[in-house]
């Protein structure tokens, strides 16, 4: 490649610039605005082959997001969970755990084939033809808990030349600005959706936050709860407790998360969930069945689980669910500078006093009468009328035969991953870059 061939326009790499701030100021997503910006690099005429760029987040389940894109082969986009470990030995013998443990900014290599690899993944860029790479570590600002790290790699016969490169380095401060305020939005987003759920979170976004501000919905109402915690509480130490906790409910209060189902939140031991619909007969079945669907699943879930638990020498979870259908108040309620979001209401108080009763009775889940006059020709046990504490008609309780309850591919369990993936490596280490002494690994947690 002559000189001039490697020389980049800096119109358009302004042009880039540009945009990359109008995607920024739209709000775009991240995967957006890093597939748009790929795309515009190399139609501006730089020969990148490869373009990996992952993002710290604080997020309660994942670390960071990572894109990789390819020229002609789109992108792909990871997220990587949270775990605890020491980094493996292919994270560090890579370019990345380099530039953190020596405190770098930038790293380039050209890939020669008669020199030995310096770091084993130049092996892999070998088999796709990449001749140069430069990785890169750019901070959002002096918190090392959120910011970004990535590499570019191309496989142009000549490598990268000084005016790439400096191309590169000056568009990455744009990059860094755009994708600092899209990491944000979606931290907002992550916050939301993950403590308040989907559609209350979205509703807070879009600024409905004032006290008493709401709306008057109908809805199948799902109350869940774990029996024995507070037994479990007071004869095992804290890590066990809720570690219990936190595999019942990924148990049975999953389900109801899932196609249409909402949980509002979790209380102490047991949760609250919503399939709102509208005030049509065959919007109420639609939810009302869906939300027994789920029952079924979360009592499948369970068994799977106790079995597991059997093997492993513990004791079962027992657990009770009640299910209801009527109209909630949906909204804020609370302080002035301290606000929740859920629903309220007489039905919310009848499905709570339904569960309860699954103690009285030898039956897991329960409804209503109501509830299960919307559920088409399922099989249901009628158990009696109840006087329910502060309601002032008694309730005609049933019960729904699950004995057919069984794992599919859509309720199974979730598997527990016991290994990082090195990009997620990459980005926990990133997060606990101030805590390297000399490049020794056994300063991380």
């Amino acid at each position: 490649m002559s000189t001039a061939q490697a020389e980049i326009s800096t119109i358009l790499m302004d042009k880039v610039a540009d945009w990359l701030n109008q995607s920024a100021l739209a709000g775009n997503d991240l995967e957006t605005l890093i597939k748009g910006f790929c795309e515009r690099l190399a139609a501006a005429g730089l020969p990148l082959k490869r373009v990996h760029l992952s993002f710290s987040m604080l997020h309660p389940l994942y670390d960071a997001l990572g894109f990789t894109w390819f020229r002609g082969q789109g992108m792909e986009v990871e997220g990587f969970r949270h775990k605890a470990g020491l980094p493996s030995d292919r994270f560090l013998t890579s370019p990345y755990y380099h530039l953190l443990s020596n405190k770098l900014e930038h790293l380039r290599r050209r890939l020669d084939p008669s020199v030995p690899s310096e770091f084993p993944v130049f092996d892999e860029l070998r088999t796709m033809g990449i001749t140069d790479y430069m990785a890169f570590v750019l901070p959002f600002s002096g918190n090392t808990s959120q910011g970004m790290m990535g590499s570019w790699s191309t496989d142009s016969a000549a490598g990268f030349s000084d005016s790439m490169i400096s191309a590169l380095l000056r568009i990455q401060s744009h990059l860094a600005i755009a994708t600092k305020m899209a990491v944000l939005t979606k931290l907002a987003d992550n916050m939301m959706t993950t403590y308040l759920g989907g559609d209350a979170g979205r509703r807070v976004l879009d600024g409905q936050i004032k006290r008493g501000e709401g709306d008057t919905i109908r809805a199948a109402l799902v109350m869940g709860d774990m029996r024995g915690s507070s037994r479990l509480a007071e004869t095992s130490g804290r890590e066990i407790y809720i570690d219990t906790l936190n595999q019942f409910f990924d148990a049975v209060a999953a389900p109801f998360n899932r196609k249409g189902g909402q949980i509002m939140s979790f209380i102490g031991d047991g949760f609250i969930a919503v399939y709102p619909c509208e005030r049509h007969r065959s919007q109420s079945e639609t939810a009302c069945q869906a939300a027994l669907g789920a029952a079924h699943k979360a009592m499948a879930r369970m068994m799977d689980l106790n079995l597991r638990r059997k093997e492993k020498g513990l004791s079962d979870i027992k657990f009770g669910i009640g299910l209801h259908v009527g109209n909630v108040m949906f909204g804020n309620v609370g302080l002035t500078d301290r606000l929740t979001f859920s629903v309220f209401g007489a039905a919310v108080n009848e499905v709570q006093r339904l569960q309860i009763l699954t103690k009285k009775y030898p039956h897991s889940v329960l409804a209503s009468e109501h509830f299960a006059s919307y559920c088409g020709a399922n099989n249901w046990l009628t158990l009696g009328k109840e006087e329910l504490p502060g309601i002032k008609q008694k309730l005609t309780v049933l019960a729904p035969d699950l004995s057919g309850a069984a794992l599919d591919e859509d309720g199974a369990l979730e598997p527990i991953h016991d290994r990082m993936s090195d990009a997620e490596q990459v980005m926990l280490l990133h997060r606990d870059a101030s805590r390297l002494s000399a490049g020794d690994p056994r300063k991380l947690q």
